[in-house]
Order: structure tokens, then sequence, then C-alpha cells
């Protein structure tokens, strides 16, 4: 990686669920991220805070110039696919929209003005 904003950095803090459920995702998925304790590096806290709209809600995720609030770990994936693609895991696929997604997906392409 070129950068230092080339990577996937997660803001955590500790005793946090939604943290340890995606930095375990991550690592079972065999994604390279850097971890950062927002309770223990005070410009990590304001950089959360300055993206959470002043909360410190954790997890949050920058993925190169991108920023995430309590993503899953697809939603890191996807973003990284763009920013950081050698992060992501050949075995990955992005999800496949649902039923309701597919219908308007749909009704919206290229429907006849006729009808």
């Amino acid at each position: 990686m070129a950068t230092d904003e080339a990577v996937i950095t997660v803001y955590w803090r500790p005793g946090c669920g939604f943290c340890s459920s995606l930095l375990r995702s991550l690592n079972r998925s065999g994604v390279p991220h850097r971890r950062v304790n927002i309770w223990d590096d005070p410009s990590a806290a304001a950089l959360v805070r300055s993206i959470a709209s002043g909360n410190e809600t954790v997890p949050t995720v920058t993925v190169g110039p991108v920023s995430l609030v309590n993503p899953s770990l697809d939603g890191v994936l996807q973003a990284a696919q763009i920013h950081v693609p050698d992060a992501v895991p050949e075995s990955w696929e992005p999800p496949q929209p649902g039923r309701i997604a597919r219908w308007v997906a749909s009704r919206l392409a290229g429907s006849p003005k006729g009808r």
C-alpha cells in the first residue's frame, strides 16, 4: 500500500460488542486492518466524533478516504474493493440484492412509457 490513507482502520473501544463482532469477522476473513482504541487515543476519539455527528460511535472504520459508522463486514469489503482491493479476500463475493430490491430495480429499469 503506497499511502497511509490506503489502509483499513477500525476505531473501537473495550467492551463494545459491535466492535468485537466486526473485529472477529475481519480476522476470520483474513482482512488486514489497523486497530485504534479511542479510549487510549484522544485524537482518534476526536476523529470518530467528527465522522459520527459528534458521537463516539464505534466501530467507526476508515477505508482509504471513506468513513463508515458501525458497518458490516460486507460494507467494509465493498469500500475496500474500490480503495484497498488487495485487502479483499479472493473468496469474498458481494452480497446480492434481495427479492424486494430486485423487484424495484426491475420496475425502474427501462419501463416503456406506454404502460
